[in-house]
């Protein structure tokens, strides 16, 4: 990946934040394709993701810094970040350990399919949350 630790920071000011100084990102699995999970970046957030190569979140509801996989052990190890067009969305490609990027316990946190006019679950749980988070 190309950012550094001690280099310019400038690539950061590319970034348009949101007026709550956030930009979403999405985390896409590297080596499928598959979009794993939507959250939120900080400046800190996507400076320390650079720095770790592993995912750090902005979590609005605990309004602090989160370390995708801190609680979990399911980890997003991070193998390029991109930025679009208009510079608000930012784009992870990760490898997910252990195979799980979604609270509820599955994969992908996009696990519900429109069908019928309904939203059917497609994807199973791979492991009970109850035994992810104690």
């Amino acid at each position: 990946m190309t950012q550094g630790g001690g280099v310019s920071e400038e690539w950061l000011e590319a970034v348009r934040w949101n007026a709550e100084g956030l930009v979403p990102a999405i985390a896409q699995d590297a080596a499928s394709g598959d979009i794993l999970m939507v959250a939120w970046m900080n400046r800190e957030a996507l400076r320390r993701t650079a720095e770790l190569n592993e995912a750090v979140y902005w979590s609005r509801s605990r309004a602090r810094l989160w370390r995708k996989g801190e609680e979990s052990g399911h980890v997003q190890r991070v193998h390029e970040i991109r930025l679009d067009c208009d510079h608000d969305v930012v784009l992870l490609k990760v490898e997910q350990v252990g195979g799980i990027a979604c609270h509820t316990g599955r994969r992908s946190c996009f696990f519900q399919r429109l069908e019928g006019g309904q939203w059917r679950t497609v994807e199973p749980v791979l492991k009970d949350p109850q035994e992810i988070y104690r």
